[in-house]
């Protein structure tokens, strides 16, 4: 019922372009936050300065240039993309329920295969170490303690999920290591 309801989720009229904009500079700098703690993703990055990935999901789109630091920044209004990433499920909760489980949710990739190499290394590799940060500050003792507590609510939801789509969950986590 739920994922009915879901699925026929309609999405709220488009928000004004300045909080369109100001959200996708919060998301950038967010993505480049993660980058800088990963040189091996910048140094892939660098290769591919200049060019522009376009990600989409449904009437949202998000659209960034690779910078010859080899970070990202918002690309041009209008420029054409290299890579075009699309987010082939409509229904909100069955995205949940593949990022619940682990997966990606299913993609068609348009564009130049390289960027397209380097774009899933990315995604595959990169991890934010949020405990980290948030130890910076509420403290280490605070910071993991609430990083456990969301772990186990992740757990908890993830299990929730399993039974209520008949799939199997196993139960273990895959936590980062701080």
């Amino acid at each position: 019922m739920l994922e009915g309801l879901l699925q026929n989720f309609n999405l709220p009229p488009a928000p004004p372009a300045w909080a369109v904009d100001e959200t996708h500079r919060r998301i950038v700098l967010l993505l480049n936050h993660v980058l800088m703690q990963e040189p091996q993703a910048m140094e892939r990055l660098v290769r591919q300065k200049g060019r522009v990935v376009l990600m989409q999901w449904r009437s949202l789109t998000f659209t960034v240039q690779v910078t010859p630091a080899g970070l990202l920044d918002l690309a041009a209004a209008g420029a054409p993309a290299d890579l075009k990433l699309v987010i082939a499920e409509e229904s909100p909760l069955a995205i949940a329920q593949a990022l619940l489980q682990g997966d990606k949710p299913a993609v068609r990739i348009e564009g130049d295969v390289q960027l397209a190499a380097e774009v899933n290394w990315l995604a595959d590799h990169l991890r934010w170490d949020i405990e980290e940060d948030l130890a910076r500050v509420l403290g280490d003792a605070p910071a993991h303690a609430l990083v456990q507590a969301a772990q186990t609510l992740a757990q908890a939801v993830q299990q929730f999920v399993g039974r209520r789509t008949g799939g199997s969950t196993n139960g273990s986590a895959s936590g980062s290591a701080a």
